[in-house]
């Protein structure tokens, strides 16, 4: 590997499914190592014991698949810069932890979770910033056996130098300095011996040559600690670059319980495609100089044109009535046997189906154009399957009456009776001809008809439904309707 070698990383915590804001993250380095040549890294942060699971972990992988995010390293071929799973990991990082304490750059915390909660609180009462006081950064060999002999489990501390201030450039937003008296010494090994989020990431970072670290702004107060951590343990700093905060609509910050975030739970199971979801996560954040936001982006396309000086510092705003109108588009363009494949779950299981049959063709031929979810199928297309249950009074058209939907039903059942042909082209001249002989407007005759057929108030036109039931169901339903009115 060369020194310029571009490595990028996206590291989820298996404590959860698959976050909206980790698949923008791991979009935009994935597309960053692809557009030079580079390497894309899957690495899990699972050292939460008791919050990760290997369900969570197979479903951020299923997800990445699924959008067309596939990894160059990952857990499932740990050779190369191995293993990939933080858990597994253990080793490496008692031995940069070691090297600490060894050079006297942290030592050993044996404060309790009740006295560190004490002293937040009292600072907060006096207005001070939250940090750790330093209490445990001198003890004496004394106190150090009196806590040995109380059974406390010290957590491992980093000394902070709070003589400079921390600078670095962030590829997104800039310059940036932290001021260190403001942090505290902070926690690098807990007393459980695993070990702190930045203290693993830093070092990961490093074993596996990550030349970007491109993640969320929530992670920015972070950043300035592993590059203290890297510089004391020698280690090469990568670069930073912190994507803006997605937000609501209603510029409300996204919440795991009350806003869709879950990649499989809330978008693949319900009837997204890959392709929509990759243009729609894309344009949250990254703005093409020439482009539009509404613009259509294959992964092909982004791989050539994504730039992360065109990324934005904004926040970025999750507006679903943009996704449905990318995912009503590839569903438009998608070919009628790999729609009516994609739908067949959504019908089985919903029991309007028992198995793949050849009318699903015809069915999904005629609801593509307004299919927006792949799980819309089974509210466009029920009726297609049975008969559903309606009021009455919505075979009624506005600006008319019970008596002339009761008249325009009667008439067309007799002149659909004496048909044969129901093609559209003979049924339009058969009962605009009727409007006109019995004096009404051709919407009072076709709106009851489509109804009758349908059960609702928006579906596919009256030429297509009478040709997809054929004679005899269209003659059933709408004598069925004609007893209702009656």
């Amino acid at each position: 590997m060369s020194e310029e070698e571009i490595r990028t990383r996206i590291a989820p915590s298996p404590t959860g499914y698959f976050h909206i804001g980790t698949a923008r993250a791991a979009l935009f380095n994935w597309l960053y190592a692809k557009r030079f040549g580079g390497k894309f890294i899957l690495r899990m942060e699972d050292t939460d014991k008791a919050r990760s699971t290997e369900e969570y972990a197979i479903d951020i992988m299923e997800c990445m698949s699924w959008l067309g995010l596939d990894w160059d390293e990952g857990p499932e071929n740990p050779d190369l810069y191995g293993p990939y799973r933080q858990s597994e990991r253990a080793e490496i990082y008692q031995k940069y932890a070691k090297q600490l304490l060894d050079e006297r750059l942290a030592y050993k915390c044996y404060c309790t979770p009740d006295e560190l909660e004490a002293e937040k609180k009292l600072q907060m009462e006096r207005h001070e910033p939250p940090k750790y006081s330093g209490r445990c950064r001198n003890l004496s060999p004394e106190q150090i056996l009196a806590f040995e002999n109380e059974g406390r489990k010290p957590a491992l501390r980093f000394k902070i130098d709070e003589s400079s201030p921390i600078k670095f450039k962030d590829l997104i937003k800039g310059e940036m300095e932290f001021d260190p008296k403001l942090f505290g010494d902070f926690i690098v090994m807990k007393s459980d011996n695993l070990p702190a989020f930045m203290f693993a990431g830093i070092i990961d970072d490093s074993e596996m040559k990550i030349s970007l670290v491109m993640r969320g702004e929530d992670h920015l107060s972070n950043t300035p600690r592993q590059i203290l951590l890297a510089k004391a343990l020698d280690l090469p700093i990568p670069d930073y670059a912190h994507l803006s905060m997605i937000l609501n609509s209603d510029k409300t910050k996204m919440s795991k319980r009350k806003n869709p975030v879950s990649v499989s739970k809330d978008f693949r199971d319900k009837g997204y495609l890959p392709e929509a979801m990759i243009n729609f996560l894309v344009l949250l954040g990254w703005s093409p100089k020439e482009g539009k936001s509404d613009e259509i982006y294959s992964l092909d396309d982004l791989t050539k044109e994504f730039d992360l000086s065109e990324v934005g510092k904004s926040p970025a705003i999750f507006d679903t009535t943009k996704l449905d109108f990318f995912n009503g588009y590839y569903i438009r363009q998608m070919e009628l046997g790999e729609l009516a494949k994609r739908c067949l779950p959504y019908l089985l299981a919903a029991d309007l189906i028992k198995k793949e049959d050849e009318k699903i063709l015809k069915v999904v031929a005629l609801v593509q154009e307004r299919m927006k979810k792949l799980s819309e199928v089974v509210e466009l297309t029920d009726f297609m399957f049975k008969e559903i249950d309606y009021p009455a009074e919505l075979l009624i058209t506005k600006g008319t009456t019970k008596e002339i939907t009761l008249k325009a039903l009667e008439e067309s059942a007799k002149v659909l009776t004496d048909e044969t042909d129901y093609s559209r082209d003979s049924l339009d001249g058969l009962l605009r001809a009727l409007a006109t002989k019995l004096g009404f407007t051709a919407g009072q005759i076709l709106w009851p008809i489509r109804v009758a057929l349908s059960g609702k108030p928006a579906s596919p036109g009256t030429f297509e439904l009478l040709d997809f039931f054929g004679k005899d169901e269209s003659l059933s339903r709408i004598k069925k309707a004609i007893d209702m009115l009656k």
